[in-house]
């Protein structure tokens, strides 16, 4: 059984999968998150194909340890998400994980135009990694 992170945004959702032993996360794919119904219908293939047993979404949270407004919409998604699947689900802090992404595919060599396509799901494997570190 497997982990899937999900990284929500509000016009995409990065996706990360651990393997199997839960000791390595792997950026998987972005979903759009409009419609709503068409990210549920591929959320589902995954959690499907992938044997997920837990889902973990990234928790915003400001600087000072506060919840802002990006938090009350993850509680939403949250929600949403509970109506559809009984996989558990939890939430964790994601503080600068866009911001990791961004500097690790800047590193890479990665061009401005597709760094764009892989920071969502790249955020969300290095909140899957630091959840797995803990583990």
């Amino acid at each position: 059984m497997r982990i899937l992170a999900l990284d929500h945004g509000t016009k995409r959702i990065g996706v990360a999968v651990s393997d199997e032993t839960k000791t390595i996360a792997q950026p998987l794919e972005y979903i759009a998150a409009e419609p709503f119904a068409d990210f549920l219908g591929r959320l589902k293939k995954i959690l499907v194909e992938k044997e997920i047993d837990l889902i973990l979404i990234g928790m915003p949270r400001n600087m000072d340890g506060s919840y802002g407004p990006a938090a009350e919409k993850v509680n939403a998604f949250v929600a949403d998400l509970k109506t559809v699947t009984e996989i558990p689900i939890k939430l964790w802090d994601e503080r600068l994980t866009s911001t990791m992404a961004n500097r690790i595919l800047i590193q890479g060599n990665v061009r401005r135009d597709k760094r764009k396509e892989k920071v969502d799901k790249m955020a969300a494997a290095i909140l899957l990694q630091s959840y797995l570190d803990v583990l």
